[in-house]
């Protein structure tokens, strides 16, 4: 017994040390990005430069064709398309909306909103689906050149959607301002909460808070590659048609993460790009879009399996690191990419965790002492206590920046759910990414999708 029992401290002083000093390297760098955060809105405040919360959307004369790539979406296409036709009205833009062969319920959807508004352009793909989300928007783009061609009429940019987004009244005033300067424009993206999924649904609403309420600002700041959501963002044409002259399409049909490649080749290409936070109106919440995202764990995890197979793991031999001493560009890629590491590490940390609780119960009946903690496990366990404080903190500021303090109040619960599912996840996307390296054929793994009542009001989500 005892000697089972000095087994058991020692594997556990082991896991501890080794989880420890990973977490702390891990915090450290998260603080980092947050004072660099912290320091870009301390020099917003006194003006120091130019800044992207305040500056003017100019009026501009564009035209926007708007992608919105759909494989079995008949629950949800033609209401999103009504919203979004009711919140843009008669603005300078045209819908493309993708679909394939093999999906009639979604083309009847379509076709009974195109009847209506001669903007709305049905695209049936020659192939049947689902083949990638990619391969869709290149057959939207081919439509477009043959468009532009008969009509003699360019368009300035492509507006990225999703069929489940809710759009901004405001979102293409956005693109107006800034495209002209840059080659491409990403809001951001402000998930809805799924009601009866406050955890599993609304974990989303927290790390968008944060990717986009911080980590992409201070990337921004640094210089570095933006990489796009994949909704909620406007490429100029003549940029895609650089990136297509290149590998024949400007939409990567062999990644399952095109959208975060097209921000990385953007760079590549020397290309300025703009993620924009502008408020709907003054001390209002930002124009952003608006979507549902899954409401159960198995949902979820298929979708950040996907996630991390094609950033953190086909990440690192797809796009490589970028340009030589690009080191904020570097420190960003490594940070997208660390998920691969930092999952087997969290993996540890709560196994530690059980084994110091079984241990300490088996001291405890066996009414011996347990082994007095050394002096570096002790330090590394009180520093991550005080990084998890100060994550803890930082995320329910953030999520009450853009939410409330009444979703902020779940946001420590639903970390401990969003790691449950970034565990189960991992798993899932190393076996995808042995399939692709075995090379099996990518699809477009996609989830059940719904829409908002035509009653949702985004302005009113958002207070």
């Amino acid at each position: 017994m005892l000697m089972a029992l000095s087994i058991l401290d020692a594997v556990t002083r082991e896991l501890t040390l080794f989880a420890a000093i990973f977490l702390a390297i891990g915090g450290i760098d998260d603080l980092v990005v947050d004072l660099l955060f912290l320091y870009n809105c301390i020099g917003k405040r006194r003006g120091s430069g130019a800044s992207i919360f305040e500056s003017p959307m100019v009026a501009a004369d564009h035209r926007f064709a708007i992608f919105v790539p759909a494989w079995d979406e008949s629950a949800v296409i033609a209401p999103m398309l009504r919203s979004m036709i009711n919140r843009w009205r008669d603005g300078p833009y045209r819908i493309y909306v993708g679909t394939y062969p093999n999906d009639p319920p979604t083309i009847a959807a379509v076709l009974s909103l195109r009847a209506d508004d001669s903007r709305v352009r049905l695209v049936i793909g020659a192939r049947p689906g689902p083949t990638t989300k990619a391969d869709c928007l290149n057959t939207l783009w081919a439509a477009l050149e043959r468009d532009e061609v008969a009509e003699g009429e360019a368009f300035t940019a492509v507006v990225l959607h999703d069929a489940e987004d809710v759009v901004h009244a405001q979102e293409l005033a956005v693109y107006a301002g800034w495209i002209g300067t840059h080659g491409a424009v990403q809001l951001p993206v402000a998930p809805l909460c799924q009601p009866g999924s406050r955890l599993v649904s609304g974990h989303y609403l927290d790390e968008f808070a944060q990717s986009h309420g911080a980590t992409l600002l201070v990337r921004q700041m640094l210089g570095a590659s933006l990489p796009l959501a994949g909704v909620g963002c406007a490429i100029r044409c003549d940029v895609l048609r650089r990136i297509a002259a290149v590998r024949g399409m400007p939409f990567d049909a062999t990644s399952l993460t095109e959208d975060y490649e097209l921000g990385l080749s953007l760079r590549a290409l020397g290309t300025r790009c703009a993620f924009v936070r502008v408020p709907e109106r003054p001390g209002g919440t930002p124009v952003a879009i608006r979507a549902y995202f899954p409401a159960t764990v198995s949902a979820a995890v298929r979708q950040k399996a996907r996630w991390m197979a094609g950033i953190a793991l086909a990440g690192w031999d797809r796009t490589g690191w970028g340009r030589p001493l690009d080191l904020g560009d570097h420190w960003m890629r490594m940070r997208d990419r660390r998920v691969a590491l930092a999952m087997p590490v969290l993996a540890i940390a709560y196994a530690a965790l059980v084994c110091w609780g079984l241990s300490s119960l088996c001291h405890a009946l066996s009414g011996s002492r347990s082994p007095a903690q050394d002096g570096l496990l002790g330090q590394l366990v009180a520093l991550n206590l005080l990084l998890l404080g100060w994550r803890v903190a930082m995320r329910t500021a953030l999520v009450t920046r853009l939410h409330g303090w009444r979703e902020a109040r779940w946001a420590v619960p639903r970390m401990v759910v969003g790691n449950y599912i970034g565990l189960l996840a991992a798993r899932r996307a190393l076996w995808i990414y042995v399939g692709l390296l075995a090379g099996a054929p990518l699809r477009w793994d996609k989830t059940a999708h719904q829409f908002p009542s035509v009653s949702f009001d985004p302005q009113s989500a958002a207070a």
